[in-house]
């Protein structure tokens, strides 16, 4: 994995991303090990990251093994649950959210550029 990119494992780890929000923008992306799409969007986000590792605090919530992290980001940033799926978060509110082919590194760096303004 990514050394810029955590693994949310616990619940607790998402509540303390989203309280981090409040002062660097998090993109958090759902990933399915079962999807060929997903695959696609997570090889965008490591592009993205190659280069812009910078730009935000980035996480990972992997479907299969932490279901319950998954349902409790689709329930405290009220966003129906899709994988493969990219929310940008600031002050713990989602500002932009892709799933699927609209993964890409250049949303997710426009997504984020417009959270710092």
């Amino acid at each position: 994995m990514h050394p810029h990119l955590v693994p949310v494992q616990r619940v607790e780890d998402l509540d303390r991303l989203l309280i981090e929000s409040q002062t660097r923008p998090l993109l958090l992306f759902k990933h399915s090990h079962t999807c060929g799409i997903s695959a696609e969007a997570l090889d965008e986000l490591l592009s993205h990251l190659d280069v812009h590792g910078e730009a935000a605090r980035y996480a990972v919530i992997t479907v299969q093994t932490h279901r319950e992290v998954s349902n409790a980001a689709a329930a405290r940033l009220g966003v129906r649950h899709e994988t493969p799926q990219a929310l940008v978060i600031k002050a713990g509110r989602v500002v932009w959210a892709a799933s699927h082919f609209r993964v890409t590194a250049t949303a997710m760096l426009n997504a984020l550029e417009a959270a710092g303004r």
